[in-house]
């Protein structure tokens, strides 16, 4: 049944890669309008972390839903929805930085793979999206450290769906992650925020 543009099935909310494969099947502009909304804003934010402009993370959001209604790149099922929709996000997103000759920053440190034990910045400091100081402290992190913060945290994917977008080893998002909470911890210090552990 449809409820206000959301399909429920049984009281709970259709899974994307359920309301994918009807789209397929059907080309249902319904179903894709509900895949749209419930991931262009995050996913605009997402791509911004690569281009650092929301004009251009914005075109290219709709140049990533526009390969997932041609099917210019199948989806196999071998993740979830959203993290192939953000695999294609990401591999359109360094080619936009290729053509304009701009280049993603990476950190010197973020190359080699250290073991470490940092402790995570307040996990629910990390949820409240509004807050201008933690956007301002994440915009200071090198992009891998910022993506791989803004997966696991605001899109709440696994480490595994991470890897998959980022296209690393589990080892090298694990070195990541606890390398950017020890950057966004003491950009945050930096801020004022004092004690965030």
């Amino acid at each position: 049944m449809r409820n206000g543009g959301t399909v429920i099935l049984s009281g709970q909310m259709e899974s994307d890669e359920i309301i994918y494969d009807r789209f397929l099947e059907e080309r249902n502009e319904e179903d894709f309008r509900i895949l749209l909304e419930r991931h262009k804003d995050r996913l605009v934010l997402f791509l911004n972390g690569y281009v650092h402009n929301l004009a251009d993370a914005e075109e290219l959001m709709l140049d990533a839903f526009a390969e997932v209604a041609l099917g210019r790149s199948i989806f196999a099922g071998r993740s979830s929805f959203r993290t192939w929709l953000y695999s294609i996000g990401k591999k359109l997103a360094l080619s936009h930085l290729r053509k304009t000759g701009r280049r993603m920053e990476v950190g010197e440190e973020a190359a080699e793979g250290v073991e470490g034990t940092v402790q995570a910045p307040d996990v629910t400091l990390l949820q409240e999206e509004g807050k201008k100081e933690l956007y301002q402290a994440l915009e200071s992190l090198n992009s891998e450290y910022r993506q791989v913060l803004m997966l696991l945290y605001f899109e709440e994917m696994s480490h595994e769906e991470v890897a998959r977008v980022m296209r690393k080893s589990m080892k090298q998002i694990y070195n990541l992650t606890e390398r950017g909470k020890k950057a966004l911890r003491e950009a945050l210090e930096r801020m004022g925020f004092e004690h965030v552990n």
